[in-house]
């Protein structure tokens, strides 16, 4: 394998987030017909960590919380089950309209009626993440770390969060971690920040071993020029994409991955789904499948979780793609933003498309 993970550590995966709660109605209905919610923790990073937590490899998560808030203490409460650790300050509400942790109001859509998010983000205490808040040097240097994820999401919230993934991907490059950056644009992220936040995250690019995003990722975030419009077909569409990464690739060589996912709604319970990645000169070519879906929130993320799970077992490259494309489709059949797998015999048997009852 040619992407070599760094020996005797501590955690096999680091991720930095700012962890919020989303509200779901039940039964697949909308928001505003229901009265009845259910409530979970949730971000798109800790998503991607709970492929390799439910598997039993070491994970930490660094945070902040609101200080004495009873959705801090659920959140915590919510980390622990999902065995990992977590560090991070704990930062004082202050009045009424001082800091809390985000809601995502969502419902998961029904057949022909497509899900729908909306992000309540004010005050969100995740907005005041701090690198003078972690000891880098204890975190990377002592206790260890394998591969440390960073996500857009959360390099764009706020000026000191571009700051701190970018100390991150420093001290991660000093101390030989390799690092993961899922590019996550958000255009209301980005909103007056665009010269900066290019800056940034072409230099958390430029020293990253493994780059994902969509063809909007690599255009805005990164100024590559996206697929280009070809004949139909899923050929041509895969072609076109494979192009888009030939010029990621060339724009940051240094780079050992290059992945993105494939994804076609046919109704918001079936989609067709596959993924593209390139390590070294290797293509892996996943051309999409028929899947179906419970909830698609989460289902990128659990790509992201169990391609770099097979990257922290060693696998041969081809499996890499192969493990996130069913752990991806494994979150879709959870209410959680998070799948939740038993084993990996589990998720293997979703790629080979055998849902056959267990006894």
């Amino acid at each position: 394998m040619s992407l070599e993970l760094k020996k005797d550590c501590k955690y096999s995966l680091l991720v930095a987030t700012s962890m919020g709660v989303r509200i779901t109605p039940l039964n697949g209905q909308p928001v505003y017909s229901s009265n009845l919610f259910e409530m979970q923790a949730t971000s798109a990073e800790t998503n991607v960590a709970s492929i390799a937590s439910y598997l039993g490899l070491p994970v930490k998560v660094l945070t902040t919380f609101v200080k004495d808030s009873p959705i801090a203490a659920f959140i915590k409460s919510n980390l622990r089950s999902r065995h990992m650790d977590y560090e991070g300050p704990e930062v004082p509400q202050g009045d009424p309209w001082g800091y809390r942790h985000q809601f995502n109001i969502a419902d998961s859509g029904y057949g022909s009626r497509g899900p729908c998010v909306q992000n309540d983000r004010a005050g969100e205490v995740g907005r005041t993440l701090n690198v003078k808040d972690f000891d880098l040097e204890r975190i990377f240097g002592q206790e260890g770390v394998q591969i440390v994820h960073l996500s857009g999401l959360v390099a764009a919230l706020s000026p000191e969060t571009t700051t701190f993934c970018l100390e991150i991907a420093r001290a991660a490059k000093k101390y030989g971690t390799r690092i993961s950056f899922d590019l996550n644009y958000r255009a209301s992220f980005w909103k007056g920040r665009d010269a900066v936040l290019r800056k940034n995250f072409t230099e958390i690019a430029s020293v990253s071993d493994i780059l994902i995003g969509n063809e909007e990722d690599f255009q805005l975030c990164l100024g590559i020029e996206g697929p280009e419009a070809g004949g139909k077909g899923i050929e041509a569409q895969i072609d076109g994409f494979k192009g888009m990464i030939g010029r990621v690739k060339k724009a940051f060589p240094y780079t050992s991955v290059y992945a993105t996912t494939l994804r076609q709604v046919i109704s918001a319970n079936e989609h067709l789904w596959g993924a593209i990645m390139l390590e070294g000169n290797d293509w892996q070519v996943i051309e999409p499948r028929k899947i179906t879906v419970l909830d698609r929130i989460g289902g990128g993320d659990g790509f992201v979780g169990g391609l770099l799970y097979g990257i922290l077992k060693g696998w041969e490259p081809a499996k890499w793609p192969q493990f996130g494309w069913a752990t991806g489709a494994l979150a879709t059949t959870f209410l959680t933003d998070y799948a939740q797998p038993a084993d990996e015999d589990m998720v293997w048997s979703i790629w080979k498309g055998n849902a056959r009852v267990k006894r």
